[in-house]
């Protein structure tokens, strides 16, 4: 954690998806070259319409000499100004990941939204992202707002740039099916199971990573041995229901797997959610792992079956299922 001006900021090492030492903190605000291209906003999901902002980002940074940069909050504004938890698309390192894998963004910048940073004023806000970040270009969606009570608006920002001498872009909606790209929409798609639309909005497959826990080696007795993952706190959880995914491994090797998301009732009555993924054609101990998963399909909802070899049956059905997903 970085503390600049009086605003905390959490630095990603978006290489190897953790939060930097102290070291590495100081090292980047140290940096000369840190005159940055900066895209602003949240970027739950790193939809369709955020990559507008991260691509014209990446433009600019290149015919500038600039870093292209993502500047963001560790949470949703909405959680502390409204009192509404906002369940998120994404845990802050899977938006820092996506950032990277996506765009090759290794500079994604997340402030702490707190009451101090929520109580200031937006002029302070672009003067703070010039000072302190080296902000020499901004760019925003159209319904961007920011500084106190949201005051901020794109045509504000556009002034204030221009009087500071920084460039500015202000991008309009993006469409997709004749709608308009929101991280809330695709919540909505994401928890009613329809995981194929959400991914054609979010221009990517949608995606969880954890590092493995230790479950009850159930899947071992049924002959289809499984990881377990679970959802971070504020993170979104899917339908329950049984998905055709893609698993990638800590070395970079990657398989078809079949993940339950759910209680799994058949088998446990705790009532805890989990994401289980018997990964195909996969043996080894991934137990302390981190792993990657994404979803393509949903397969089934969750069900709870009479006994155990109807649930093994299944099991082999789901596995043939997802297998078909990714031979289309």
């Amino acid at each position: 954690m970085a503390i600049s001006n009086g605003l905390e900021i959490n630095r990603f090492d978006a290489t190897h998806s953790k939060v930097m030492t102290k070291e590495g903190e100081e090292a980047m605000l140290s940096r000369r070259w840190k005159n940055r291209a900066i895209a602003l906003g949240f970027f739950d999901g790193v939809h369709l319409g955020h990559s507008a902002l991260i691509r014209l980002v990446c433009k600019i940074g290149v015919e500038k000499e600039l870093v292209p940069s993502v500047i963001t909050f560790d949470t949703h504004p909405d959680r502390l100004i409204r009192g509404e938890a906002v369940p998120l698309i994404n845990s802050m390192e899977d938006r820092a990941g996506l950032m990277r894998r996506l765009f090759d963004i290794d500079d994604a910048l997340f402030i702490k939204f707190d009451k101090p940073t929520s109580r200031m004023p937006w002029e302070r806000f672009v003067e703070h992202l010039a000072s302190e970040f080296g902000a020499r270009h901004l760019v925003a969606g159209t319904n961007y707002s920011f500084g106190r009570d949201g005051e901020g608006s794109g045509k504000l920002l556009e002034r204030k740039c221009a009087e500071m001498g920084i460039g500015c872009d202000i991008i309009p909606e993006i469409k997709h099916e004749g709608i308009t790209v929101s991280s809330t929409i695709i919540r909505e798609m994401i928890s009613g199971g329809d995981i194929e639309r959400a991914n054609s909005f979010l221009g990517h497959p949608h995606v969880l990573s954890d590092v493995v826990r230790y479950g009850y080696r159930l899947g071992s007795e049924l002959n289809t041995p499984t990881i377990n993952m679970c959802f971070e706190d504020g993170v979104l959880i899917p339908a329950h229901g049984v998905y055709a995914t893609k698993v990638f491994l800590h070395d970079g090797k990657q398989y078809n797997g079949v993940t339950n998301v759910g209680s799994r009732p058949t088998v446990d009555d705790s009532g805890a959610i989990t994401a289980e993924t018997h990964i195909l054609g996969f043996k080894g101990n991934l137990y302390g792992l981190k792993v990657r998963i994404e979803f393509y399909a949903f397969l089934r909802p969750e069900i709870k079956f009479n006994c155990i070899d109807e649930l093994k049956s299944q099991i082999q059905k789901d596995c043939i299922a997802a297998e078909a997903v990714f031979a289309c």
